[in-house]
């Protein structure tokens, strides 16, 4: 009777061994999850009740995640690379994202680094005239504000009276689409266009075409002799 159950209780270890080491395991990509980041707010609402803009993201994206510290040290190593900042409820973040895919495409672009930039900025406000941080950014985010210094654009508030307010910092804004030449960035774009005044509306075809314009300008540069990158853009 011993040996009868020694044989089944062999035969049971075996089976979950064999189903065990036959069991793969999946391996989620950065562009499968870029997918599932961005298209898990479609048929939504921001809490104003705007709907957000519907998003079909390929499995073949081009993005590839990576924190605030890793583009620097890519910087710092001298490497050559194109940079998204944004995050996946931005609605102008949403508006040009087909539009980049689309020229990464057609520039063959394999690579396009992805830095989600929603919680590592920092929150300043004005009070009482001056400028306060009420949210530190975090150590990552400031290293980037200054490796990219020479294509960020001085940041300003507005105070109650509407009289804009220096804050002595740069900012980098969602969507920032940058390209890196040799560690030093050579063009920076939001790739929204100039007719677009919402970033909830319906896009023409000829806003769609101001963003696909903008955004080759940048994404060329990773190709083009650095002292001529943005001319005729």
């Amino acid at each position: 009777m011993k040996k009868k159950i020694l044989i089944v209780l062999t035969l049971i270890l075996s089976v979950l061994l064999v189903t065990s080491c036959g069991k793969k395991e999946e391996v989620v990509t950065d562009a499968q999850k870029f997918k599932e980041e961005y298209e898990s707010v479609n048929n939504t609402q921001t809490s104003s009740g705007k709907d957000i803009r519907n998003l079909s993201i390929s499995e073949n994206n081009p993005f590839v995640y990576k924190t605030a510290d890793e583009v620097v040290e890519l910087m710092e190593a001298g490497e050559t690379f194109a940079v998204y900042f944004g995050y996946n409820t931005c609605p102008w973040c949403r508006s040009v994202l087909p539009t980049l895919m689309e020229v990464a495409e057609d520039l063959d672009i394999k690579k396009i680094y992805y830095v989600d930039i929603h919680d590592i900025r920092d929150t300043l406000e004005v009070k009482d005239g001056k400028v306060v941080t009420t949210k530190e950014g975090s150590e990552g985010y400031y290293k980037l504000l200054e490796v990219f210094k020479d294509v960020l654009s001085d940041y300003s508030l507005q105070d109650s009276k509407g009289k804009d307010v220096k804050t002595n910092e740069k900012r980098i804004y969602a969507p920032n689409v940058v390209s890196v030449i040799d560690g030093k960035a050579q063009k920076l774009d939001t790739g929204i266009s100039d007719k677009q005044t919402d970033g909830y509306m319906e896009l023409t075809e000829e806003m769609k075409k101001d963003t696909y314009d903008k955004l080759k300008c940048v994404l060329e540069c990773l190709e083009d002799v650095p002292e001529k990158c943005g001319i005729g853009c």
